[in-house]
């Protein structure tokens, strides 16, 4: 679809325009709630905690909250509660600990309905508890003086913040669903998506005044924009590459019509997960670092910063392993080679030199396990790059390759619904000897 016709068909679209400004709408207000302070926090203290550590995991962190975390906001939890909850109820469901649960998912959407509703309750209770740790490690934070983060850390505070806090996740979880369900595209991403590009800007400027007053030179900032400009069309090519089996479907008759007789293709993508894999990964991983980066003096956090800081090679053997983990568990939960193989053989479908039945299932099976392989060891390798171009060559990357590939999955997922919704209502038009009457199209052809 052309590029130039995809915009300008958008304003001629009221359903797609009516989707469109209701996710600018719902991110605008993502964004101002994120800039609304915790009452009783010392702003400056927390303002010097994140400037010492831009570069490390509360930076991080603080990235992929929209820079909620850096104000300590109503949302500086965000919507990672939700997502541990959603992580632990699928490992849960795949493990068949509960039985109950397994009905449930097969009841068809009643059931899915009903998942999603412990679903959240459980993010809640996680969201209190995160909330409660968050809240007990800001306490101990001290700034230049001996001065607190926090001006009357009494038992009030506590509470109230704690309930803060979960609401502001339990607000972020309601928006993204009304994102998903009246705007366009992944709701829960697209505010992940919102709050890294909001840092692009300023990340731009700060190169720009490091090379006007001379900490950078001119040459490593081409360099910098030259790597960004590459691991931007690794991603692209990822996030669009495919394998396609192809797939006979066999003559069969139908009263007096025959159908069958062509070859189609079964499309498997190389990262089948997208960007869930890597906003599962970081999530998983930020839970004890955030707890640890609020509680800098205690030896057991000194110790576990020291070993996961993004520079350190077990940081990154951790954060790639969980991305290979989450790649084969979401491939695993969403593409199943059995229904693959039945629905084939029930349609007179199989693949060329393959016997259809199990032989069919155990070849999509390994040639998705291959796929699986090599996307989730490009993706690690894309996430943790610029990570190692920083530690070995001192090369500062403000837009990291976690940030990059959520930014460029994100937009690409969101503009492939865009396209589908304009294929969607402009189809009709595209038949052959079709007249559009009073808002409907007949076939004037005969």
């Amino acid at each position: 679809m052309d590029t130039n016709n995809t915009v300008a068909n958008i304003f001629n679209a009221p359903e797609l325009k009516k989707r469109l400004l209701f996710l600018i709408g719902a991110l605008a207000v993502f964004r101002i709630a994120s800039a609304i302070p915790i009452p009783g926090i010392n702003a400056e203290v927390l303002r010097q905690m994140f400037a010492q550590h831009e570069n490390g995991i509360l930076g991080f962190m603080n990235l992929f909250s929209g820079g909620a975390l850096g104000r300590f906001s109503i949302l500086a939890l965000g919507i990672m509660p939700y997502i541990n909850a959603s992580i632990i109820m699928g490992l849960v469901r795949g493990a068949h600990i509960f039985p109950a649960l397994d009905r449930m998912h097969k009841e068809g959407e009643s059931g899915r309905r009903k998942e999603n509703q412990i679903t959240r309750i459980f993010a809640l209770f996680l969201a209190l508890l995160q909330g409660a740790m968050m809240t007990f490690a800001i306490t101990k934070v001290e700034g230049a003086g001996g001065m607190s983060a926090v001006v009357n850390p009494s038992v009030m505070f506590f509470i109230t913040t704690v309930l803060t806090l979960a609401a502001g996740t339990m607000f972020v979880m309601w928006l993204g669903e009304q994102i998903t369900e009246k705007g366009i595209g992944n709701g829960i991403s697209l505010i992940i998506f919102a709050g890294i590009v909001e840092r692009l800007p300023s990340a731009i400027m700060e190169v720009v005044n490091r090379v006007k007053t001379d900490e950078m030179d001119f040459f490593m900032a081409l360099v910098i924009l030259a790597a960004v400009a590459v691991i931007t069309a690794l991603v692209v090519w990822l996030e669009t590459a495919q394998r396609q089996i192809p797939v006979q479907y066999a003559k069969r008759q139908v009263g007096n019509k025959m159908y069958g007789g062509q070859t189609s293709y079964l499309p498997l993508k190389i990262d089948q997960s997208g960007v869930i894999a890597v906003i599962f990964a970081s999530s998983v991983i930020s839970l004890p670092l955030t707890i640890a980066s609020f509680n800098q003096e205690a030896p057991w956090a000194q110790t576990l910063m020291s070993y996961m800081n993004p520079s350190n090679i077990w940081y990154m053997l951790l954060f790639s392993g969980l991305i290979i983990f989450f790649c084969y568990f979401y491939n695993s939960m969403t593409v199943n080679p059995a229904d693959l193989a039945d629905n084939m053989k029930k349609w007179g479908g199989f693949i060329p030199g393959i016997r259809p039945g199990d032989p069919t299932k155990n070849y999509i099976e390994w040639v998705m396990n291959r796929l699986t392989f090599c996307g989730a060891i490009f993706v690690c390798a894309i996430a943790i790059l610029p990570d190692f171009f920083r530690t070995k060559f001192g090369v500062d990357f403000y837009f990291g390759g976690t940030a990059l590939l959520i930014v460029v999955g994100v937009a690409l997922d969101t503009v492939g619904q865009i396209q589908a919704h304009l294929l969607a209502r402009n189809y009709e038009p595209l038949m052959k000897g079709s007249k559009r009457i009073k808002g409907r199209w007949f076939n004037v052809g005969q």
